[in-house]
């Protein structure tokens, strides 16, 4: 392993539990560090942790979706097939990039971003992706709630008016659909509260269950539907030869698009592994051999539903609403429900929980940055973002051409320039003589390669023309955000 820290880091003793497992030196400035952004020390997540939560990432209504969405661009089956795994290997390479510095350095996201953009500079990628995982927090919770709601009105049907919003609503949604988003708001904040190793235990145990279910759903749809009318082809129109290609690299772009946050701050969970093989290959099992498996029984599933229910549903909720059992209405929805969970938990609490306490060590905690994104997920009202598809393309699509420049920045400095050399106490320290300290704590070669590497793609969301790349722009970003640092970087240094 080449990345290295000067003075480093004392491995822990043989069969020592160190709770909470974490290094805070003597000349670590308090600016920069509390007990959550320190480096590790106790580093022992398993590749099975790591496969668990890829597992808990896919396994969601969100995920199901996206991999129906595949098969029903008028590819035929085989096309699909290739596209996704294309698409799911390219994450894969990409998460073991950024995976790397973190987990040799112990340190979470925001923190080895430091070693890029300067121990104050940071604070911008940090706040970037933050902002990302607020908007998406907000709407996870609310599919969770959605699949809350349709198991309550099973058991308890008289509550329908009040899932009304035009009888009782306020700020767009239902009094019911109130309670049951708070609901799902208080469960997630107590899972979170409880820390780390309580988060890794819930999500080792949440995206299996979700296989459990789909496998039964499936089982049950497929006898009811008659295994000869299942298809893995969901649209009418085929797409045949070099007409094909287009579409296939679209489905791709969107396999890469659709992890692109996660996968910017995979860092905050690898810095959890015992070792960078046991990464790499919790990667492996978790990207391409479990999307492909959840893949195929969703488009399974979402077959089965048109000749079972006489239409197709691409919602996992609704399709298991359609069911006569209550007990399989309430495991199906149950499941589900924990799923999104377990999603929104690791790719969008975790994140800005690190990314705000980076802001301000001092004042907010780790614990309090995640309050910090969960409040604010009220406030934005998700399910009128979610219910306005225009606004919430322009509006994440726009955050999101950031994200591309941001891992391009981040694994040209730690592999081309710094060739996998970060000195972790340096990290820590706003002296001077500090290694990324740079000028006033900013490093003007990453601070400005951003800006040119992030109008490009904002413009192919905005301006029509461009549009036809607007699919495009993380790998759009991600090029010019790499290209152009290490131009900036090498200039920085003659």
């Amino acid at each position: 392993m080449t990345s290295t820290s000067a003075g480093g880091f004392a491995p822990a003793e043989p069969g020592v539990m160190i709770e909470p497992g974490y290094v805070i030196k003597p000349g670590y400035d308090d600016r920069l560090v509390n007990e959550d952004l320190a480096p590790l020390r106790d580093q022992h997540w398993s590749a099975y942790n790591i496969f668990a939560f890829w597992m808990s990432d896919v396994h969601s209504v969100g995920g199901y979706i996206t991999a129906g969405s595949l098969f029903s661009l008028g590819l035929v089956s085989w096309q699909v097939l290739v596209s996704l795994l294309v698409g799911i290997v390219i994450v894969q390479l990409f998460c073991n990039l950024v995976a790397k510095p973190s987990q040799a350095t112990g340190t979470p996201y925001p923190v080895i971003c430091r070693s890029v953009f300067g121990v104050k500079g940071a604070n911008i990628p940090a706040i970037i992706r933050g902002l990302i995982a607020v908007a998406w927090y907000g709407i996870q919770t609310y599919l969770a709630s959605v699949a809350f709601l349709v198991l309550t009105l099973k058991f308890a049907p008289a509550l329908a008016p009040y899932a009304d919003v035009a009888q009782y609503g306020f700020a767009g949604l239902s009094t019911l659909g109130w309670g049951c988003f708070m609901v799902l708001w208080v469960v997630q904040a107590l899972v979170f509260w409880r820390g780390m190793e309580a988060i890794r235990r819930f999500i080792d145990w949440a995206g299996p269950a979700v296989y459990v279910v789909m496998i039964s759903l499936a089982i049950y749809l497929v006898a009811k539907a008659g295994i000869g009318n299942i298809g893995l082809t969901l649209s009418a129109v085929k797409y045949k030869g070099w007409d094909a290609l287009p579409v296939m690299i679209n489905a791709i772009a969107l396999v890469v698009s659709y992890f692109s946050g996660p996968m910017l701050n995979f860092g905050d969970f690898s810095r959890y592994g015992k070792s960078f093989a046991a990464v790499k290959q919790g990667n492996f099992w978790g990207l391409p051999i479990n999307f492909l498996g959840f893949s195929i029984l969703t488009v399974v599933t979402t077959s089965a539903t048109l000749p079972v229910y006489g239409r197709m549903i691409t919602d996992p909720v609704e399709t298991v609403a359609q069911i006569d059992s209550v007990f399989a209405v309430a495991l199906g929805a149950m499941t589900f429900m924990i799923a999104t969970i377990g999603i929104n938990i690791v790719a969008n609490f975790i994140s800005p929980a690190f990314d705000f306490s980076n802001v301000a060590p001092k004042r907010i905690s780790w614990r309090m940055g995640g309050m910090i994104a969960a409040i604010g997920s009220i406030f934005i009202t998700p399910w009128n973002l979610y219910n306005n598809p225009e606004i919430i393309h322009y509006t994440l699509d726009i955050l999101g051409s950031f994200i591309g420049p941001l891992f391009g920045i981040l694994i040209a400095d730690y592999y081309v320039v710094k060739r996998q050399n970060v000195v972790v106490d340096d990290l820590y320290t706003m002296r001077e003589d500090g290694r990324y300290w740079y000028r006033n704590g900013f490093n003007p070669a990453a601070v400005m390669a951003i800006i040119p590497a992030a109008i490009i793609p904002v413009a192919c969301v905005l301006v029509p023309a461009l549009h036809v790349a607007a699919n495009f722009t993380w790998f759009i970003g991600m090029g010019l955000g790499f290209s152009i640092h290490l131009v900036l970087a090498r200039r920085q240094a003659a």
